[in-house]
């Protein structure tokens, strides 16, 4: 039977439906662990080129390498991060827990006595705008479900943490050992020209060790305007709190601006109230101004893009993705960067279409045709 071209424009219709269904059903499937897989992706193209030099150096055996540098950062950036989370935990239960007793004993009014003289005034105008404080606290103790509740949430919230943390590193260490090949069979199967694939991968690439690099310095350039704060205001153990922030400042989601900011409140609740009002100021206003100036700055040049459209790229991710947005927001601007050129290249190679060639120059003899054949001469 010969196919016609309607039954052709049907067969590539049909294909090109199963193929928007196969796409649902993986991205459906992938959408619960994207954030892990996305995240391993980022750190694979970080650790490119110590994959390679480690991998060289251990004749070849890559999964090694990858299994190596798969532990570093299980040490170096999971590790850090989940004992600083362990560790406010337990002092919020400890708190929760003393504050309970401190209740139970003393009540309300002693509870406040034992506030710094500052603090004690804004708590004592607080709890007598309640009305009845105990009558209050019976009624936030009937509530029991709720807070029952609520910590349900948060064991919830860290085994979904700790699944993540763990699919991140198995993804990981697969995207390490087989990610060129992984990029050898897309590029052959996408319906793209040869090569326009591994371009997409080599920007998304570039990009990426940009937006390490840049949270990196920033981290550290903010971490030293902390703890420059902190020697001013004489905060305890400076040197600590500045390896806390540092931690703290590579965290996306949350940033160098929020651990000054607890310092502050800390020195506030202990009685230095110029202290925690300078610290609260210095957050706000300078180590805050480092991450909106230095991260734009630092991370145009590695973009080659204006600073503007970096730093909007970083609003608008923050905003459409939380914090894991100060890393995909700049990489949805360099994907559609990326389109457009290509885009720009393949209309570069469409035939022009033909120009008609000029008519010829009249000469005499066309004259004579154009009006008619020559007259007879009728002279004898």
């Amino acid at each position: 039977m010969t196919a016609t071209p309607d039954s052709d424009l049907h067969a590539r219709r049909l294909l090109l439906a199963l193929l928007v269904l196969a796409l649902f059903l993986a991205g459906w499937m992938v959408k619960p662990f994207w954030v892990a897989f996305f995240l391993a992706a980022v750190l694979t193209a970080a650790l490119r080129r110590w994959m390679e030099w480690l991998s060289a150096r251990l004749r070849g055996r890559r999964a090694l390498a990858a299994g190596l540098l798969t532990a570093g950062v299980l040490l170096a950036g999971v590790v850090p991060v989940a004992a600083l989370g362990a560790v406010l935990i337990r002092e919020a239960v400890d708190g929760i827990q003393w504050l309970r007793s401190a209740l139970q004993s003393e009540g309300v009014w002693g509870l406040v006595s034992r506030l710094p003289g500052p603090i004690e005034e804004l708590a004592h105008r607080a709890v007598t705008a309640l009305g009845d404080p105990e009558r209050q606290l019976q009624q936030l103790a009937g509530q029991g479900g709720q807070a029952a509740a609520a910590v349900g949430g948060v064991l919830a919230a860290t085994g979904t943490f700790v699944l993540q943390t763990v699919l991140m590193l198995i993804a990981l260490f697969f995207f390490l050992v087989d990610g060129q090949r992984l990029i050898a069979w897309v590029d052959a199967r996408v319906p793209l020209r040869a090569g326009q694939f591994r371009t997409l991968v080599e920007d998304f690439r570039r990009t990426t060790l940009s937006v390490v690099a840049a949270t990196a310095a920033t981290a550290g350039i903010q971490t030293v305007t902390a703890l420059a704060g902190y020697l001013i205001a004489r905060a305890p153990n400076p040197i600590f709190l500045a390896v806390l922030t540092l931690v703290v400042a590579l965290i996306p989601a949350v940033g160098a601006t929020a651990m000054v900011l607890a310092v502050a409140a800390l020195q506030l609740a202990t009685g230095h109230t110029v202290s925690g009002i300078f610290l609260a100021i210095w957050g706000a206003a300078v180590v805050s101004l480092v991450d909106n100036v230095a991260r734009p700055y630092l991370l145009k040049g590695g973009m080659a893009l204006h600073g503007g459209v970096v730093f909007f790229a970083l609003l608008g991710g923050l905003a459409a993705f939380g914090g894991i947005g100060l890393i995909l927001g700049p990489l949805v601007v360099t994907f559609l960067v990326t389109v457009l050129n290509m885009y720009r290249r393949e209309l570069g190679k469409r035939p022009a279409a033909p120009t008609p060639a000029p008519a010829p120059a009249a000469g005499p003899g066309d004259a004579e045709d154009a009006v008619g054949a020559p007259r007879q001469d009728t002279r004898g």
